[in-house]
């Protein structure tokens, strides 16, 4: 069996929002206390519990990720897709709700959004 990289623009595309997916939450995953850093969150007396949300969930993106990426499923694509456009919504309802509208927030939604398009666009044929 060997790796299968796209041929046409939009599958490419969507490959590489789910590149872009894998290495985020590799990095999370391994340097939680500089991703939570990152994004502005401060662990109160560096809790294992803490460290332990933020690696999980950065396994659950690298999973994802990589499940899309070695699969290369359009279905897959659109999974992916979803779940990335559904975290920019909750980032959306965070900015109006939780008075979280700072520069950084408004940056990490450009780029969840950016992330969340590109694997919709290829499955529905935008691309």
């Amino acid at each position: 069996m060997e790796f299968y990289f796209p041929t046409e623009l939009g599958e490419q595309l969507a490959f590489a929002a789910a590149a872009a997916s894998a290495l985020i939450g590799l990095i999370v995953m391994f340097a939680p206390g500089l991703s939570l850093h990152f994004i502005g969150l401060q662990l109160r007396d560096g809790r294992a519990e803490g460290y332990g949300a933020a690696r999980s969930s950065g396994g659950l993106l690298l999973g994802f990720s990589a499940c899309a990426l070695l699969l290369a499923q359009p279905m897959l694509y659109l999974a992916l897709g979803a779940a990335l456009g559904m975290s920019a919504f909750a980032r959306i309802l965070s900015i109006m709700s939780d008075s979280g509208n700072s520069l950084r927030s408004f940056l990490l939604l450009v780029v969840q959004i950016a992330l969340a398009s590109l694997p919709i666009a290829y499955v529905f044929g935008l691309t």
